[in-house]
């Protein structure tokens, strides 16, 4: 950013506008030849005209470089953005995050459907109006209303059976590298869909089982790493399973591991949809 430039004029002596006589030497006579003030005065402001212009000099350039400065330490959130908002937006996201991740034989880890915010049993499409998030012990439920414009929905599919991923072998770390995987998602969605107030993320389930967990993160949660580039939360290459950081594997865990939750549905007396969130245990 540009800061602002001040013009020091210390040491210029103020002009006196009275003509100064010289002064004769012990063995001269004084002169008779008065001063000469138009030459005196010429010089004077000669003089004054040159300070002037080396103090413009020195703001113009002070603004220029402070400028440079700004323009050339600006970094971008991210080399890709979606050119598009909405569904399709989400689309476009869920595309380009989705293709980073790999298993160790190269193959995508999982796909990823990005939707509105709805469930579809029987093969009816209903809109989710409503998340219940559960309160832990003593603490009360939390229900937050949520739309198609301020909620998206992605579902992680391995292709598998109910969506399992179908190849390799399930582990830690690969639940891990799913977690990073919705966190980039979400963290893409709140930077360019700024209507979007939380993501919902529907987690693969293990081979032989059915969908049980999903993920809601919010925007307010994550701000902090919305004004930062990406690739100082997340790293630029993305890695396998066993190939996390012990850095990143932190910042995984402190956004994602606490909003991990076991999923429901339920239906309010006016048949609402309400998606319900349960804590996991310690």
């Amino acid at each position: 950013m540009a800061s602002d430039v001040s013009l020091e004029r210390d040491g210029v002596a103020p002009v006196d506008d009275e003509p100064v006589a010289e002064l004769s030497s012990p063995t001269q006579a004084p002169s008779s030849q008065p001063p000469q003030p138009k030459r005196l005065y010429r010089k004077r402001f000669f003089t004054a005209y040159t300070i002037l212009a080396a103090a413009i000099g020195a703001t113009v350039a002070g603004i220029v470089l402070a400028a440079g400065s700004s323009i050339t330490s600006h970094t971008p959130w991210s080399s890709w953005e979606p050119d598009s908002s909405g569904t399709t937006g989400a689309k476009q996201i869920a595309a380009h995050v989705s293709k980073q991740y790999h298993l160790p034989s190269g193959e995508q880890l999982v796909d990823v459907l990005a939707k509105p915010p709805s469930v579809s049993p029987a093969n009816q499409q209903i809109p989710l109006h409503y998340i219940a998030v559960r309160g832990k012990k003593a603490s009360a439920d939390t229900v937050i209303p949520i739309n198609s414009g301020d909620t998206v929905q992605y579902s992680l599919c391995g292709l598998g059976d109910a969506c399992a991923i179908s190849k390799g072998t399930p582990s830690v770390q690969r639940g891990t590298l799913v977690r990073r995987e919705i966190l980039e998602l979400a963290l893409y969605t709140f930077k360019y869909m700024g209507g979007v107030k939380n993501v919902i993320a529907f987690m693969p389930p293990t081979p032989g089982s059915t969908p049980k967990y999903a993920v809601l993160l919010q925007r307010d949660e994550l701000s902090q790493y919305l004004h930062q580039p990406l690739t100082t939360t997340l790293g630029a290459k993305t890695p396998l399973a066993n190939t996390i950081t012990r850095k990143e594997q932190q910042t995984i865990d402190a956004t994602t591991e606490s909003r991990v939750y076991s999923f429901s549905l339920s239906q309010a007396q006016n048949g609402d949809a309400v998606l319900v969130l349960a804590p996991l245990p310690a």
